[in-house]
């Protein structure tokens, strides 16, 4: 993220920040509850870390993952100075990529190359240098790899507590060669800067119609790779009813939601307010599936209604998880959906005054 904006922008990357003080937010139910799967031989002090690790493990997704976990754990010290790219930190960081890699971020355009995505790790680490994050649910496929992770970032005096998907694709020792990260930067703001912050996009939505009216039939068998097409289908048409057809009896969570969605009205009131204020162009991405989790990315670009004035081309994924609990989840960024980015970076400036 570098220095200025868009260092400021790329506070919750693959990161999360700082353990402190008092407000917790969550944007999904709070850290998948699942056991960790100690006792298997394949990349064991991975799975010390995390509390799910499923898959297909590699000796490079074994690398990667210590890395990444590494980078987590590490406390910051003095931070950085701007674009400081020999701070052990810095350093750390920088090793978990390709020299090649590329990395993007919510709402922005991809950063390439060690140099400018060391320079926004500087910038991160100044704004927050409690930076950590620990390892939830994880779901290796090959080269590929979801890496479930529960952050949080002490701002202006006050914690934030946030679930983000690590999109990684590897190469050459677990290096990352492109890398997407979905995660709602929104939750950054709510509390620290509540006059300031956005109205919440889904403010509002919640299960509706008496507990009778529930969708609680058995959650839907697991996602499969095999049903791309028709999941992308749904999403590109905007239609809920198919979505929604899907993952019948699934409990929904996702940005904005104080808890999970179990009614079918609920549900579709959370889509229909997403699609009624964005038109979605989406793309599939990479599909990591383990023995009890599927992971499902869609990428592309966003078109945001403001009135009379429509933005377009706002760089836009979403994450999907399907888990063994009946779990239907969302992961991605409302911050672009709600202000533009003259207002994004006021808000992000607000943070360091």
């Amino acid at each position: 993220m570098g220095t200025g904006r868009r260092g400021l922008v790329g506070i919750a990357m693959a990161t999360a920040i700082v353990a402190g003080a008092a407000v917790t937010v969550t944007t999904a139910e709070a850290r998948p509850g699942g056991t960790a799967t100690a006792g298997r031989g394949d990349c064991p002090a991975a799975r010390e870390k995390v509390d799910r690790l499923e898959g297909r493990i590699t000796p490079n997704a074994c690398a990667f993952m210590e890395r990444q976990i590494t980078f987590g754990e590490m406390p910051t010290g003095t931070p950085p100075a701007p674009g400081d790219l020999t701070h052990p930190r810095v350093r750390a960081y920088l090793d978990i990529f390709d020299p090649e890699a590329t990395l993007w971020e919510a709402g922005s355009d991809p950063q390439r190359g060690l140099t400018t995505i060391g320079t926004s790790i500087t910038g991160s680490l100044r704004l927050a240098p409690g930076l950590a994050y620990r390892g939830t649910d994880v779901v290796a496929d090959g080269s590929t790899v979801m890496f479930g992770q529960w952050n949080e970032v002490t701002l202006k005096g006050r914690t934030i507590a946030y679930p983000q998907i690590a999109r990684n694709v590897l190469g050459d020792e677990g290096r990352t060669l492109q890398a997407r990260r979905y995660y709602d930067r929104a939750v950054l703001f709510r509390d620290t800067l509540p006059e300031a912050a956005p109205a919440p996009l889904f403010a509002g939505i919640e299960d509706a119609g008496p507990p009778g009216e529930a969708d609680d039939a058995q959650p839907a068998a697991g996602f499969r790779p095999g049903e791309m097409p028709e999941r992308l289908a749904a999403w590109k048409a905007e239609d809920a009813d198919a979505l929604l057809a899907r993952t019948r009896g699934a409990r929904l969570s996702g940005p904005g939601l104080a808890a999970p969605l179990a009614t079918e009205a609920g549900k579709r009131a959370y889509l229909e307010r997403l699609f009624a204020t964005a038109d979605l162009h989406l793309k599939a991405g990479q599909v990591a599936a383990g023995e009890t989790t599927t992971y499902v990315e869609w990428y592309g670009t966003a078109d945001v209604r403001d009135g009379d004035v429509t933005r377009t081309g706002i760089p836009f994924g979403i994450v999907e998880r399907f888990g063994p609990g009946g779990e239907w989840e969302l992961y991605f960024d409302t911050l672009p959906l709600v202000a533009d980015q003259r207002e994004i970076g006021a808000l992000f400036q607000k943070l360091l005054s």
